[in-house]
C-alpha cells in the first residue's frame, strides 16, 4: 500500500529557493540517505543518553544547499516521535550574544503553560488518580471534592508533591520554582491563585520588563529579572521541569548560525566583533 503526499504551493517555493519544505511528511519524502546519521543519533542520544540526565551540542556544517537545514528538521521530528519539546528558530530573527534572547525565545516556544499542564497531570497520577477522568473545565480538587475526597490531608498531600517538584528541588533557579508551584497548584484548583496573579507570574517568566517586582514580593518572593547571567540557570531550570512534565527531554534547533559572519549592511541582524565574540561565548 502506497501513501501520497501532499505538497503545499508553500514547500514548492521553499525547495525552488533551496530550503527544506516546513511540513515533515514531505521532509521525509524527499529525505535519502539520513536514516544511518538520524538512527545513530537517535539511538546513542535521544532514546538513552539525554532522557538520563545528559545534554549534548552538535554542530552541522556544510556548503549552501548541502542539506544542514533539512537534516536539522529530520532531527526535529525524530525527537518529537520520543516524546521531546522542540524548539527552532534562525539566528537571523534572534540574537545569539546575549542568552537572555536565546533563553526567552526557548522559553515562548515550550509553552510554560504546557508544560505545568504535564506536571500537574503527574501529580495527580502520584496521588493515585488518572488525568483522562477530570472534566476539561474542572480542577483537580474540584473532582476531588466531588468524590468526598477534598479533605485537608488531600490538600496537604499536593501541597508536599508541588514542594518536591519545585520548592525543593536543588536543580531549579529559587524565583523559577516558587513560579512554577503557585502556576501548578493554581491549575490543580489547590492552592488558589488568582487570574490577576496567574498573568503576573507569566510576564514576569517571559521577561516582561515592565512588571515592578513589589506586585511579585507580595506573593511571598524576592524575584531577580532575567538577565544573560542567570539565563543559563534558568534554562537548566526549565529542561528539568520539562522532564517534570513526562516529556524526554528538550531539543533546540538554531538555523543560519552563518549569520554571525555576514557583513551585509542590509541585515537586521548584524554582529560587530564584540557581539560576536559574545555570540560564541554563549554557545
Amino acid at each position: 500500500m502506497t501513501e501520497s503526499v501532499y505538497m503545499t504551493p508553500a514547500d514548492r517555493e521553499r525547495i525552488r529557493n533551496g530550503k527544506a519544505p516546513a511540513g515533515y511528511a514531505v521532509l521525509r519524502e524527499l529525505g535519502t540517505g539520513l536514516d544511518s546519521l538520524t538512527g545513530f543519533l537517535r539511538d546513542q542520544y535521544l532514546t538513552s543518553y539525554i532522557p538520563q540526565g545528559g545534554s549534548k551540542l552538535k554542530f552541522i556544517t556544510g556548503r549552501p544547499g548541502s542539506g544542514k537545514t533539512h537534516l536539522a528538521r529530520e532531527l526535529l521530528a525524530c525527537a518529537e516521535e520520543n516524546r521531546y519539546l522542540t524548539v527552532s528558530f534562525s539566528a537571523r530573527d534572534i540574537w545569539l550574544h546575549d542568552f537572555r534572547d536565546i533563553y526567552l525565545e526557548i522559553l515562548k516556544q515550550c509553552g510554560i503553560e504546557r508544560v505545568l499542564a504535564g506536571c500537574a497531570e503527574q501529580i495527580v497520577r502520584e496521588m493515585g488518580h488518572d488525568p483522562a477522568q477530570i472534566a476539561p473545565n474542572q480542577t483537580f480538587i474540584d473532582y476531588l471534592s466531588e468524590r468526598g475526597e477534598g479533605d485537608p490531608l488531600s490538600k496537604s498531600e499536593i501541597r508536599s508533591l508541588l514542594r518536591t517538584y519545585f520548592t525543593k528541588n536543588p536543580l531549579l533557579d529559587n524565583n523559577f520554582a516558587y513560579c512554577c508551584s503557585l502556576l501548578t497548584g493554581g491549575l490543580l484548583g489547590h492552592p488558589v491563585l488568582e487570574a490577576s496573579n496567574r498573568e503576573l507570574l507569566l510576564a514576569f517568566l517571559h521577561g516582561d520588563k515592565s512588571i515592578k517586582l513589589s506586585h511579585l514580593r507580595a506573593l511571598g518572593f524576592s524575584p531577580n529579572r532575567v538577565t544573560k547571567y542567570n539565563a543559563r540557570y534558568l534554562l537548566r531550570s526549565l529542561s528539568e521541569v520539562i522532564h517534570l512534565a513526562g516529556y524526554a527531554g528538550l531539543m533546540v534547533v538554531v538555523d543560519d548560525t552563518e549569520q554571525l559572519l555576514s557583513r551585509s549592511a542590509g541585515e537586521a541582524i548584524r554582529y560587530t566583533r564584540l557581539r560576536r565574540e559574545d555570540a560564541y561565548e554563549s554557545i
